[in-house]
């Protein structure tokens, strides 16, 4: 049975572009890119030419790209290098209700550490409200960390509205950005962002290689203690195999954008389409405009999405019901929950999401199976009223 992958989120298939990259390193280079030697030198060259593909996919400069191994290490640096660097001039850092565990657990941990967080909420698409966070930032807040778009959902939020209002009260911004980077086009300096967190599994680039960008003077303590690789602000040999695979992902990303972007709007709106006109009582979540264009959040009211799931998978078709990092909790999650659904609506929840080999022929097939399966699993629900 082909297998349909619709759970791009989760991660994506790696571009053969990619691959050979990764591959021909491997192959060819093995040295330190600390080392003063040739041999360290091959190396050093690859990861000044990674960096500048990355540089080139969201208009940085070179010195403002940290490399890292995850999203989650990414988002941690940006925020705890932040508030440690400037625990001095205050302890209160702004989000939303909506971000991603890195952050919302990185919260809790400060909080442990006698920081204020503020939490501002978000409304029925789930979009932050710029004055919302304007009036939660204090004399003592030294960050304000708001996603660029949500994974879940797929909001993109007005983060240079944002931006603005940190500048001038003269606050460090980072924005979550793995969602999104690659994805869709993000220019820090449009942004006017101080951090922005991004990795490259999201854009068909491999697992364990990710970025942070820290604008030229913002002021940040180190994550990790040891050497001085990344200019000191990242301790630790690089992964250069990921950072290589990293590099060439944000190459091809840029490259083929355009492309991309256009064929995923067109197979979201078949599936959009197909599943209005073939499956009654569902919700589609997120603003209808302000979005990913590659992702498509649906509620199937009287259904467990857990159990839809299953039962695609059974019939050789991948979707989601959450973000991968919070699959296997029993509760809701707190994205719908925040955009205000009810504890069940949320459970009935499937994330569906494309990357560039996806093709309209996986969607049909996704729409002939998932019918059947709803109106199984409705004949046996307590809860749902035909």
């Amino acid at each position: 049975m082909d297998l349909a992958y619709l759970d791009n989120y989760g991660a994506t298939p790696l571009h053969p572009q990619v691959l050979e990259t990764m591959v021909n390193y491997l192959r060819t280079t093995f040295g330190n890119p600390s080392s003063q030697h040739s041999v360290g030198d091959r190396a050093a060259e690859a990861l000044a030419a990674a960096r500048e593909q990355v540089c080139g996919l969201i208009n940085a400069e070179e010195r403002e790209v940290v490399f890292c191994s995850s999203g989650t290490e990414s988002v941690n640096t940006a925020i705890k290098g932040v508030a440690f660097a400037l625990r001095d001039k205050g302890k209160h850092i702004v989000t939303s209700d909506i971000e991603h565990n890195a952050v919302l657990r990185t919260m809790r941990r400060l909080r442990l550490l006698d920081y204020q967080v503020t939490s501002v909420s978000v409304d029925e698409h789930g979009l932050v409200d710029p004055a919302a966070v304007a009036r939660a930032i204090t004399d003592q807040t030294v960050l304000v960390t708001i996603m660029h778009a949500n994974n879940e959902i797929g909001t993109i939020q007005p983060i240079a509205e944002i931006a603005k209002i940190c500048r001038q009260r003269k606050v460090a911004f980072h924005t979550d950005a793995v969602a999104s980077c690659g994805l869709v086009p993000i220019d820090v300096k449009a942004l006017d962002v101080d951090l922005l967190s991004l990795a490259a599994n999201q854009f068909h680039g491999p697992s364990g290689a990710a970025a942070l960008y820290v604008k030229r003077g913002t002021t940040m303590w180190p994550l990790l203690d040891g050497g001085v690789q990344e200019r000191g602000r990242r301790a630790g040999t690089e992964n250069m195999v990921g950072i290589v695979g990293l590099g060439k992902a944000a190459e091809l990303a840029k490259a083929e954008m355009d492309q991309r972007m256009s064929k995923s709007r067109a197979l979201k709106e078949k599936l959009i389409n197909g599943l209005k006109e073939r499956v009654a009582d569902v919700r589609f979540n997120g603003h209808p405009t302000q979005c990913l264009p590659h992702l498509v959040s649906v509620s199937v009211f009287g259904v467990e999405g857990e159990s839809v799931m299953i039962m695609l998978d059974e019939e050789g078709i991948c979707v989601s019901t959450r973000s991968a990092c919070a699959a296997g909790a029993l509760q809701a999650s707190h994205v719908l929950l925040s955009i205000g659904m009810d504890f069940t609506e949320a459970q009935g929840t499937l994330m569906i999401s494309f990357g560039r080999d996806n093709t309209a022929a996986e969607v049909d097939r996704f729409l002939q199976a998932l019918p059947p399966i709803v109106q199984r699993l409705r004949a046996m629900s307590p809860v749902y009223k035909k």
